[in-house]
């Protein structure tokens, strides 16, 4: 049998309401063992909760009974609105832990029973992961679109065509035994290979969409040049504390230092590196040097303050000239931004370029992002529907089409390792 399971679900107390939930098959038995009977289902009920153990008064309060299946989890389930004190809600929570068949729950169980009741799928299970972690307004409707399930409508329709094509093709088979095909005919239904070809085209469509990484983790920006050359200035200055140290000494950033910011509700991660220099640079100096170098790889923008076209190949950069108010300062052509990090000169305009040009290399506000993990499962359908458009023999055609299958159901969860299930789950909160 299924445990029952109960947690404070909303945030921790002092507060002016405290909420546990409770899910499983004794839900209504301990709500009933709480307050004396049973009220009407979904309907809030005004009630004094007692201790089982001993009819101590814990709180007179708002119930709610909520027989499954029609939950959020898909089972049985309670809630308790509290009033939001600390000792309220110990002594409620221990009241419950009393009762047999009860027990507190693991982080994302409640959720987790949700995926297992088929109540959500595993991609809008990791939509309300994402959600629960978002901290800027993109990353809220990004989230939400996931949660809500924008790419969980979509794979439904994608595995309704793929069974339809895999249904015309098993009848061909079918006729084929009949030797009905004439010799240089196809064994192939007509419009096979243009139809698993739109299909292939309308999965493109999301795999070359914006990822849903930078969104989640932030654009990350990476400030590069050679010693003084005021990338520790104007790091401060794009974030707005005194995070790094700046001095006129050579070599005075000796890591990388990180700092996240929002940015007219844009996610950035600015980083500031060691300056770029050959020679007279000390053992620690030179490793902070290669970790300067490694960070510039994993850019997704390069502000570039040492000489012009000297940059890092391969990467998106823009020439930036951060001292512009220092006559003595290395000149750069009018292509590069001029500013002056300790001045402020120009650093308004710095700022909202790199808001346009962070929109538009992430998704659109409210636009569902796939991860790695989706866009890797969804990259193997499309690749299985190529391989089937160009197999002739149809029984390989047909193979093709359950590996797609098989790849879109790991997409919404139909197939998941116990692994998979608990590293998702595991990242909530113990009342979610």
């Amino acid at each position: 049998m299924t445990d029952t399971i109960f947690a404070l679900s909303s945030g921790p107390p002092p507060a002016g309401i405290a909420v546990i939930r409770i899910s499983g098959p004794q839900s209504g038995t301990a709500l009933t063992a709480l307050t004396g009977k049973l009220p009407a289902p979904r309907r809030a009920t005004l009630a004094t909760l007692a201790d089982p153990q001993d009819g101590t008064h814990l709180d007179r309060t708002m119930v709610l009974w909520l027989p499954g299946p029609g939950t959020a989890t898909g089972e049985d389930s309670a809630e308790l609105h509290l009033h939001g004190g600390r000792a309220v809600v110990v002594a409620v929570e221990s009241a419950l832990a009393g009762i047999t068949g009860l027990r507190r729950a693991q982080p994302g169980e409640f959720t987790r029973r949700a995926f297992a009741n088929g109540r959500i799928d595993f991609a809008e299970a990791e939509g309300l992961a994402d959600l629960l972690s978002a901290e800027t307004e993109l990353q809220r409707r990004a989230a939400l679109a996931m949660a809500e399930g924008a790419l969980s409508r979509e794979a439904e329709r994608w595995r309704s065509a793929l069974l339809q094509l895999s249904a015309r093709l098993e009848a061909a088979l079918d006729f084929s035994d009949e030797d009905d095909v004439g010799e240089g005919e196809s064994a192939l239904p007509a419009g096979f290979g243009s139809d698993c070809t739109t299909l292939a085209q309308n999965l493109e469509a999301w795999l070359t969409r914006p990822r849903a990484e930078p969104l989640k983790h932030g654009f990350r920006v990476v400030l590069a040049g050679p010693p003084n050359a005021g990338k520790s200035t104007l790091f401060n200055a794009l974030v707005e504390q005194e995070v790094a140290i700046t001095a006129a000494e050579p070599g005075t950033t000796r890591d990388v230092l990180t700092h996240a910011c929002a940015l007219d509700g844009v996610p950035f991660v600015f980083v500031d590196t060691a300056g770029l220099r050959e020679e007279g640079a000390g053992e620690i100096e030179r490793i902070g040097i290669a970790r300067a170098k490694a960070a510039a790889e994993q850019a997704d923008l390069i502000l570039w303050l040492g000489p012009e076209g000297e940059g890092p190949d391969g990467r998106a950069l823009w020439e930036v000239s951060a001292r512009a108010d220092d006559p003595s300062a290395l000149h750069k052509s009018d292509k590069a931004l001029h500013l002056s990090a300790r001045t402020g000169e120009g650093l308004p305009a710095l700022s909202q370029a790199l808001v346009t040009h962070a929109r538009q290399t992430l998704p659109a506000p409210g636009q569902a992002a796939l991860n790695q993990r989706q866009h890797t499962l969804l990259s193997d359908v499309a690749q299985s529907l190529h391989h089937a458009t160009a197999e002739p023999d149809p029984l390989l055609a047909a193979e093709n089409l359950r590996l797609a299958r098989r790849a879109l159901d790991a997409l919404i969860g139909r197939t998941s390792t116990e692994d998979m299930l608990h590293t998702l789950f595991g990242k909530f909160c113990i009342g979610k």
